[in-house]
């Protein structure tokens, strides 16, 4: 917004405004990439508090936890007179995201029936997509209201923290959580409310079971160096490298920017980042039906192909018709558009979902908040890095970075066909030994785990 670059970006809004200025590289500067990529850096260091909080906490509290530091972020943002109160404001929008990604995930996973987990794990992401939509909404509105726009974009943050902090006081802790706090009589009785069924003294016993295992390992972190849990940590930090290195994010949150330099006006490339917003939403309801059903594998598959032919023709499309000054024609701008939107698409019904969903069912419960952790603070390692580097990147690429993107996306492919293995069914406290002791290129790890006891 024009009134936001005022305040805090004037040599950025003066670049803006020069026509001849090269179209790459009218956003390029480092105090804007910071502003947007803070929140991904306080994320990082607050995912590893995160883990310990769920760990001895509990995912309710730290639920709780995150929505005061979002509520908290939320008014000093629109409180904000000078730059680093700005920042500030970013870092507490950070530890919210860095204890509500740890958080949230775990319980959705803990709490849902085998056969339904995937499709209840996506719910996240589904609200995730939804929220986006709503903050584009949000932020095409309130760039018709001069000159505070921008404080009632960042203040409105604070309503879903409201919410979520309402939410956090009414669920359920989960059952294996209190049991592994040695809550006994309380997770059965969670157990039992969740599921509305008198029988669940099967699915109690394997969750005593694992929590007894848990309880032998007293460093669980270093228990993930051990070679037994370097599967599922490999997978989990592969998984999130990979959803950022898709150029999702890059997509996402600069969706404004790059329309206004193919050419389309303010509130035309804020109306355009909210039909992606919409598409990013419709498209989550298709992994929510088909996750449990065709399998991760599957979607994570068919989507790398999708975003492979997205990313390609966007980059050919840039690289012969947007030069450094000027604009696409109307017709060419369209058809980005709609390639933005078919990548979009294809990202939010498989590498969006699917890569907080994984990391949360692979790990068994001795090493679940602390390999999620690891999760958590590898994807806020690498939206940091591609928030902070995309303008610049932008700039010296041009429309090269779109064949960078593609070319990672080559690489997930393969690393889907040949190292993930399929979680679809499985129970997450026996997904040792049905998943990761019958994969060709992982049973390896397990081979000699016999003769090995629990790290104390």
């Amino acid at each position: 917004m024009d009134d936001f670059l005022i305040k805090f970006f004037p040599k950025v809004y003066e670049r803006k405004l020069h026509a001849s200025e090269n179209n790459y590289c009218k956003y390029d500067d480092q105090m804007l990439q910071l502003f947007t990529s803070s929140l991904y850096l306080a994320a990082l260091v607050a995912s590893f508090f995160a883990s310990k909080a769920c760990r001895v906490l509990g995912r309710k509290p730290t639920i709780l936890m995150a929505s005061t530091f979002f509520i908290a972020g939320a008014a000093l943002s629109a409180a904000a007179q000078i730059k680093w109160m700005l920042i500030i404001g970013r870092i507490l929008f950070g530890i919210g995201v860095g204890f509500g990604n740890e958080a949230v995930p775990l319980f959705l996973t803990e709490i849902a029936p085998v056969q339904h987990r995937g499709a209840v794990n996506i719910l996240f992401q589904l609200f995730v997509t939804i929220g986006i939509f709503i903050a584009n909404l949000v932020n095409y509105g309130t760039s018709m209201v001069h000159p505070y726009g921008w404080r009632l974009s960042l203040g409105l943050a604070a309503v879903p923290a409201v919410v979520l902090l309402v939410g956090s006081l009414i669920i359920t802790e989960t059952p294996p959580s209190l049991v592994e706090r040695g809550k006994e009589a309380e997770g059965k009785a969670a157990l039992l409310k969740i599921r509305g069924v008198n029988d669940v003294d099967a699915e109690f016993q394997q969750i005593v079971a694992a929590c007894e295992q848990s309880r032998q390992v007293k460093k669980p972190f270093k228990k993930l160096m051990n070679r037994s849990s370097r599967p599922p940590l490999i997978i989990a930090i592969f998984l999130q490298v990979f959803q950022q290195f898709t150029g999702i994010n890059a997509i996402m949150f600069y969706a404004p920017v790059l329309f206004q330099t193919l050419g389309f006006k303010t509130d035309a490339s804020l109306l355009s980042s909210v039909i992606t917003g919409l598409v990013n939403v419709g498209s989550t309801f298709v992994s929510i039906y088909a996750v449990d059903k065709v399998g991760r594998r599957l979607l994570l598959l068919q989507a790398c192909v999708q975003m492979f032919i997205s990313q390609l023709a966007i980059g050919f499309i840039l690289h012969f018709h947007l030069k450094e000054t000027g604009s696409l024609d109307k017709t060419l701008a369209a058809i980005v558009v709609v390639l933005v939107c078919t990548f979009v698409m294809s990202f939010a019904w498989s590498w969006g979902p699917l890569g907080w969903l994984i990391p949360s069912e692979t790990f068994p419960l001795e090493t679940r908040t602390s390999g999620f952790a690891f999760a958590v603070s590898s994807n806020m390692v690498f939206t940091f890095l591609i928030a902070q580097a995309f303008l610049s990147m932008l700039c010296h690429l041009q429309a090269y970075i779109f064949f960078f993107f593609s070319a990672w996306i080559f690489v997930m492919g393969l690393f889907v066909v040949f190292l993930l293995p399929e979680t679809k069914g499985v129970p997450i406290d026996l997904m040792t030994e049905r998943v990761w002791k019958q994969h060709p290129a992982w049973k390896k790890f397990f081979e000699d785990e016999g003769n090995r006891s629990y790290e104390p």
